[in-house]
């Protein structure tokens, strides 16, 4: 019987949901893509339940006419300025210590970091080791079987809104999905484009998405801060749509056709055509007029990367520099600038290794798409696949009709 991962991205602009194979060396093979705009999301939070549903239904079923296969459960991708993170210490005395630690006594270290003092409202998403430390000895990346009497953990949690977070999983459980897990975007992302020297060394992860830019400090291997940033590529698309008077969607079509966040590299003679408001006749504007609208709102994101980066107090760890990923990390002249503004090495990633479907998605746009499938392949996810038979009927009813019950909570 052969293995599946499925992935659910829920982003600001686009829902996307992959479906890959893994073969017996540990491989994926796309068989299954389904990429459809978002709607009912901003800024990565949900905020019509009706349509975010309707759009994650749409992605999961053009996904699973592209496979064949029905799609019953799916790894589902987190986002938001709701999101926050912590490190925390928990410590444990080991019980036999002269037998070797026990993956149990793993599990209670990881438990006393996780007891910290929590607010109500909020809700551990994701509780990741950074590293262990036995009898004093630290740097150990797995303790299971070394011979000790005091177990440390150093562990990142991450927590979320419990609201945000619920709103997402009842989005997709109503689309007919269940959830293997949330995982953090840039999380995900980081396993489809970070290398192990890049982790090893020091690396910060930039995810630029649509509506927000997602942040995570990489070093000796493991994730030392998470943070997320409520603004995106929207915001040079609505920057571009005001100073330039032009509806939404043109603005959109004009910063991909012509957008350069830098400037001074472009001819100052160089004209563009766009669909501006008022008559319906194409007016020209200077694509440099057009960059310098677009420069100063990518400076300001990567500044505020700049200051995060400070703020986590881990700056001078980076040698490694900074990995741009998500689809603003597309635009033309960014890697350059980002060069310029946070002093550090910077390049842009995609996607790599892979087989099977992978023309539209070989992006820095779906990293963290693709990155969700190698999620599940770490944790050891699996799909067991079945013919689909036609659409989930009998899922999407049962949930219809659940719907209409009285709510007896």
């Amino acid at each position: 019987m052969e293995r599946t991962i499925v992935g659910i991205d829920v982003g600001t602009t686009k829902v996307c949901t992959l479906v890959g194979e893994v073969s017996e060396d540990e491989s994926l093979r796309i068989v299954g893509v389904g990429t459809v705009p978002s709607r009912g999301i901003r800024k990565g939070v949900i905020v019509n339940v009706a349509e975010a549903t309707q759009a994650i239904r749409a992605s999961v079923e053009k996904a699973e006419r592209v496979s064949g296969y029905e799609i019953q459960r799916a790894h589902v991708s987190l986002a938001g300025a709701h999101v926050t993170s912590m490190n925390s210490r928990g410590v444990i005395a080991v019980q036999h210590g002269e037998r070797g630690i026990s993956p149990e006594e793993v599990d209670r270290a990881m438990e006393a970091a996780r007891a910290i003092a929590i607010p109500h409202d909020r809700e551990v998403v994701h509780i990741i080791p950074r590293g262990y430390t036995v009898d004093g000895q630290d740097g150990i990346r797995d303790p299971v079987g070394m011979i000790g009497f005091r177990l440390e953990v150093e562990a990142h949690i991450i927590t979320g809104a419990v609201s945000s977070i619920h709103n997402l999983m009842r989005c997709v459980e109503d689309a007919g999905v269940g959830v293997d897990e949330l995982v953090l975007d840039p999380l995900a992302s980081g396993e489809a484009i970070l290398s192990d020297t890049e982790r090893d060394m020091g690396v910060v992860l930039v995810d630029i998405g649509g509506g927000t830019t997602d942040i995570a400090v990489f070093i000796e291997g493991s994730i030392w801060h998470t943070t997320v940033l409520a603004v995106g590529g929207q915001h040079l698309t609505n920057d571009i749509a005001v100073c330039i008077k032009m509806p939404t969607a043109a603005a959109e079509e004009t910063k991909i056709a012509y957008g350069h966040a830098c400037p001074d590299t472009l001819d100052p003679t160089e004209m563009i055509q766009v669909n501006a408001f008022g008559d319906n006749i194409a007016s020209k504007v200077s694509r440099r007029e057009l960059s310098q609208v677009i420069e100063a709102r990518v400076e300001e994101i990567l500044s505020l990367v700049m200051q995060e980066i400070k703020r986590s107090g881990y700056d001078g760890l980076l040698p490694a520099g900074v990995v741009l990923c998500g689809g603003t990390a597309q635009l033309r002249g960014i890697r350059e600038l980002a060069r310029q503004v946070l002093k550090l090495p910077v390049r842009v990633g995609g996607p790599g290794e892979l087989q099977g479907l992978t023309d539209t998605i070989m992006s820095p746009a779906f990293a963290t798409s693709v990155g969700l499938l190698r999620w599940g392949l770490l944790q050891g996810a699996v799909n067991l696949r079945a013919p689909r038979r036609g659409p989930n009927i009998g899922g999407r009813f049962a949930n219809w009709f659940k719907a209409l019950l009285p709510d007896r909570g």
